[in-house]
């Protein structure tokens, strides 16, 4: 009897702690787990390589493919928020993701990434391809472990290194193609890792206080608003040859050409105007114009490769 008295709840407060807790999460908050606009930016740009690869794949194969692509990037955003949640909840731009909003418990977003993350892998490797499904679970791997819980917390190089993640996509879907990896996707991957930084760091400007706040060594915070600006006009100065280079090796056509040359044109001029543009309103205006256009840049490179992948295609 007395040892039945002793497992007792102390008070009210420590018995409402002992039962179970019923989970509030709805789906869209799941969904917001997954980062879906990051995760639409990955699909197109793993169509792309999967549309360009040569050879054929069954449509039902393909739609596989860029599914597991898809449940793989949103295991990474998961395993991110997990990991993330201390810093997020410091941050105004992340404060109402679902675990600082208390919609999602931390063990939550850890279990539904991993499973997530499984099953992208498994299902990728038996279903399409084992060299596709080892690259997709290294960009897990590398977007979760190498960047999210080493490089970002550590040094202001974090999304120049850790932007080879994201470039991974479109030499996934090549090899869920061919088995294999070649120039081309290789081409494709250094466009999107050049392009990432001059984006990330632009919209680090703009929230270089909450990046303080939250104590994250982004390039800002660390080196200054200054040398910030003149890496993001570096970093687009030679992500110009490097968006042209599809082209200039062969494997683009003219259109790609034109389409390269003036995009990347654009973006250098987005640069020098963040780079002369230092104080006010009006540097923190040139800071998002420049973080929307890159997206718009890389969209719209990888556009015209589909095309001109397709047209190629109908009339070969």
């Amino acid at each position: 009897m007395i040892g039945d008295i002793a497992k007792l709840p102390a008070s009210v407060e420590d018995a409402a702690l002992a039962r179970p807790q019923v989970s509030i999460a709805t789906v869209g908050d799941y969904v917001a787990l997954l980062k879906p606009r990051v995760m639409s930016l990955v699909v197109f740009t793993a169509l792309v390589g999967l549309v360009a690869a040569p050879g054929t794949i069954h449509p039902v194969l393909a739609f596989t493919a860029l599914l597991c692509i898809a449940v793989g990037a949103g295991a990474s955003g998961a395993l991110n928020m997990w990991y993330d949640a201390d810093i997020d909840s410091l941050m105004s731009r992340t404060a109402n993701r679902p675990i600082p909003r208390r919609r999602i418990t931390p063990g939550e977003a850890f279990g539904f990434g991993i499973t997530l993350a499984g099953f992208s892998v498994v299902v990728l490797g038996l279903m399409v391809s084992w060299l596709a499904a080892a690259l997709l679970a290294f960009t897990i791997f590398f977007y979760v472990v190498v960047y999210t819980i080493w490089l970002k917390r550590w040094t202001p190089q974090n999304i120049v290194i850790g932007g080879a993640a994201g470039a991974l996509p479109p030499v996934i879907g090549w090899a869920a193609v061919t088995g294999s990896i070649s120039v081309e996707p290789v081409l494709m991957f250094l466009i999107t890792f050049v392009w990432t930084p001059p984006h990330f760091w632009a919209l680090a400007l703009i929230r270089a206080d909450d990046y303080a706040r939250a104590g994250v060594p982004m390039l800002p915070v660390v080196a200054g608003a200054a040398a910030t600006r003149r890496q993001i006009l570096i970093y687009s100065l030679l992500l110009l040859p490097v968006g042209a280079a599809p082209w200039l090796l062969g494997y683009a056509g003219p259109t790609y050409g034109v389409t390269s040359l003036v995009a990347g044109a654009l973006m250098v001029a987005f640069a020098w105007r963040v780079c002369t543009l230092t104080e006010g309103e009006r540097a923190a205006s040139a800071a998002r114009q420049m973080f929307a256009y890159s997206i718009l840049y890389l969209f719209g490179l990888f556009a015209v490769l589909l095309i001109e992948s397709v047209a190629g295609r109908i009339t070969g």
